[in-house]
């Protein structure tokens, strides 16, 4: 990054954190996604200008949804989901990003806008964020390994929408999707059908790209990744565990000593325990080396 651009992070930093320290109702959901890609693309994110291409976007749904609802042929409680569907889905080709899955720019917002593809989280989010200005009631559902959206016209039926995979979906198609992924292990209960906080929502578009960014060996990014999560929820032990082995990797050994310990004091018998003991003292190890 040349300085300017460093300059335009850090700023993009600064606004993050302050529009997460909002209370949970008051966080706009896509400023703050947002700024995430901004802090990684400070030279080409515009954030306002996103914004204002969502409120269009919006614009345009809310007249085709409209219709929809005043139509007697689509005036079954989904037709108006269905009217967002076909103009998301079938007007603007909004899909799933199955060929490169693991482009980080399937993270940034800007970018899925730009580029109409993405993942499961991100695209869940243009589809909250039109659906709502289109005046339907719309809340992310995060599945393990999955994530979706439940839409439904102001007191009508809620409907499951798959924005990956373009379509409206159902429990039993979830449940389908969960045994290909959790080898028939994992049942589809209540608890994975509740509507997911904004917290937890940009908890996972980071989350996303720390993994990304580990398996590409890119630690700066990752530890920027963490640092990020833990502004969402500064009591995540395990993302303070995490911050300490990329610390390691990054050679601030006597922050990632303080934050491994710390895991460990907090969480003694954790079921990875015994492996982070092992690196603390390789840490140790290293730090003894450099004094």
């Amino acid at each position: 990054m040349t300085p300017s651009d460093k300059l335009a992070a850090l700023e993009a930093r600064r606004r993050f954190a302050e529009e997460v320290l909002r209370p949970d109702a008051e966080i706009g959901l896509a400023r703050a996604a947002l700024l995430v890609a901004a802090e990684e693309e400070p030279r080409r994110c515009d954030v306002d200008g996103s914004l204002r291409l969502l409120e269009e976007l919006g614009a345009e749904a809310r007249a085709r949804v409209g219709r929809a609802a005043a139509d007697p042929v689509e005036a079954g409680a989904r037709g108006p989901v269905e009217a967002l569907n076909q103009y998301l889905f079938g007007e603007l080709g909004f899909r799933g990003n199955e060929a490169d899955y693991y482009d980080p720019r399937n993270s940034l917002l800007h970018r899925v806008l730009e580029r109409r593809t993405g993942i499961p989280i991100t695209l869940s989010v243009v589809y909250m964020e039109v659906g709502r200005r289109a005046g339907l009631e719309v809340e992310g559902v995060g599945l393990p390994g999955h994530f979706v959206v439940r839409a439904a016209p102001p007191g009508g039926e809620p409907t499951l929408v798959d924005p990956f995979n373009a379509k409206a979906t159902d429990e039993d198609e979830c449940q389908q999707r969960l045994d290909l992924i959790y080898g028939g292990q994992v049942s589809l209960g209540p608890e994975h059908l509740r509507a997911a906080g904004v917290r937890d929502i940009l908890a996972r578009v980071l989350g996303n790209l720390k993994a990304v960014y580990v398996q590409a060996q890119l630690f700066r990014r990752a530890l920027a990744a963490v640092e990020r999560i833990l502004l969402l929820a500064p009591n995540d032990l395990e993302e303070r565990r995490d911050r300490g082995m990329l610390l390691a990797q990054l050679d601030r050994l006597n922050e990632a000593v303080a934050d491994t310990q710390s895991y460990l004091n907090l969480r003694p018998d954790a079921p990875d325990a015994e492996a982070v003991r092992e690196q603390l003292k390789k840490m140790r190890v290293r730090l003894s080396m450099l004094n």
